[in-house]
């Protein structure tokens, strides 16, 4: 791995993103597997929240996820109902 924290860090030999680097999960979205970057992040940020209810906690997730991806504006239900069960999924596993 080349590179330092201010420049970003790069493989030496493919010049791609090393792969203890890589922050990107995948969710379903509408059915189809869609990889969102920084999602633990994300989840660990909205949790600080504690926020309560499915709608906001679908809102508070949904707007950090714009944070560092596109999102359609066509499917941002389905970004949201699919962001929240994964959050929901995701929570279950650390208890």
């Amino acid at each position: 791995m080349g590179g330092n924290e201010s420049d970003g860090y790069y493989c030496t030999i493919c010049g791609g993103v090393p792969p203890d680097k890589i922050t990107t999960r995948r969710v379903l979205i509408d059915g189809k597997e869609t990889g969102i970057d920084h999602l633990d992040w994300i989840f660990d940020e909205v949790k600080k929240l504690e926020v309560s209810g499915d709608s906001r906690l679908a809102e508070e997730i949904l707007v950090r996820v714009q944070q560092f991806n596109y999102v359609p504006t066509k499917k941002k239900n389905e970004y949201a109902a699919g962001l929240l069960a994964a959050y929901k999924e995701s929570l279950a596993k650390k208890e």
